[in-house]
């Protein structure tokens, strides 16, 4: 595909949306193992895209590919516009990227940090100045800007990472997960940061392991697996995937467990545990008709709690993957207690 040319998708209200990010049969191998497996993305300009998936995946590989720090073994693609292979000089004029590890440089100070930047991206001393003095504020880093870098927190040195991109104003960020490590405070200020930026025109690729990350931000999912990829969408549309919705009734009395049992039909039961699993796909209307039934035949349950398919149920279901990928929040259950 010519590097002048950039393929634009239908919006659908009589204009087109730039591609920020296109892939075709993208393929990469270290020895015997393949990394990717023939990739194509398609990604809007101004918008989030995550790509999910477990350690080990592909996710960085695919980061250092369309970021020209590693070469693909195949397949095309074109960044900004710009054929990957025939004009990587330009793709990187057009891109900033932050990967798992922070650049910063520790020994010096978070200003000194930003102007080393602007000197790489060769700017005057005075757009420089100008252009780190406002960053620096931006990502609320003024009292800290004359202070080592390495006496900063997690949270302030990803700020200081996502500014230092910022530098060269660059319109496709890649973001390579970027909120590894952080406390939940320091997670939920860079989702702010992220959606500051695509609300400024800026096309965020982010690389995550976090289901509520993407689920949060990224307009559009793709989920890795064995360098392909299995499924990919908006979040809603991923979780319309797979079945597993159901409403799951706990009781303590045996007597009231065997009855609700026949009084609900279709039920998947635990005798042991003297719980009930009924499918539902979690709507007012379901909820109501298994409620309506229990009052009808005089039986009270000791907790009802409803679950509904995530992008943890979507992962397993598309890929089979024993390995887990993480919750934002740990401690956060899956089922919703009534």
């Amino acid at each position: 595909m010519p590097s002048s040319v950039m393929p634009t998708p239908s919006r659908g209200d009589g204009h087109s949306s730039p591609i920020a990010v296109s892939t075709i049969g993208l393929r990469k191998s270290y020895g015997d193992k393949t990394v990717l497996d023939g990739i194509d993305l398609r990604i809007p300009a101004g918008s989030v895209f995550a790509l999910l998936g477990p350690n080990g995946a592909g996710k960085t590989t695919a980061v250092k590919i369309l970021s020209t720090l590693i070469a693909a073994d195949g397949g095309q693609a074109q960044v900004a516009g710009h054929d990957l292979a025939a004009d990587p000089q330009a793709v990187r004029a057009a891109i900033g990227v932050t990967g798992q590890f922070s650049a910063v440089d520790g020994l010096i100070t978070g200003e000194e940090n930003m102007l080393l930047m602007a000197d790489l991206h060769h700017l005057s001393k005075a757009e420089g100045r100008r252009v780190t003095a406002a960053l620096l504020e931006r990502f609320d880093l003024v009292e800290a800007a004359k202070k080592p870098a390495a006496t900063y927190s997690g949270g302030m040195k990803r700020r200081l990472d996502i500014a230092m991109t910022l530098v060269g104003s660059p319109r496709i960020i890649f973001l390579d997960e970027p909120t590894t490590g952080l406390d939940p405070r320091s997670r939920h200020n860079m989702w702010q940061i992220i959606r500051e930026l695509v609300a400024d025109g800026v096309t965020v690729f982010l690389t995550t392991q976090y289901l509520e990350e993407a689920d949060e931000l990224a307009d559009r999912i793709a989920v890795l697996n064995d360098g392909k990829i299995a499924a990919e969408g908006s979040a809603e549309e991923l979780k319309r995937l797979i079945p597993g919705g159901h409403v799951r009734l706990r009781f303590t009395d045996p007597a009231a467990h065997r009855s609700a049992a026949r009084a609900l039909g279709e039920v998947t039961r635990d005798d042991e545990a003297l719980t009930l699993q009924i499918p539902s796909d979690g709507t007012q209307r379901d909820l109501r008709t298994v409620l309506d039934r229990l009052d009808t035949a005089g039986i009270d349950a000791d907790e009802l709690t409803v679950h509904t398919p995530d992008l943890d149920d979507v992962f397993f279901a598309l890929t089979a993957s024993t390995v887990p990928l993480r919750s934002s929040r740990p401690d956060q259950p899956k089922e919703n207690a009534r």
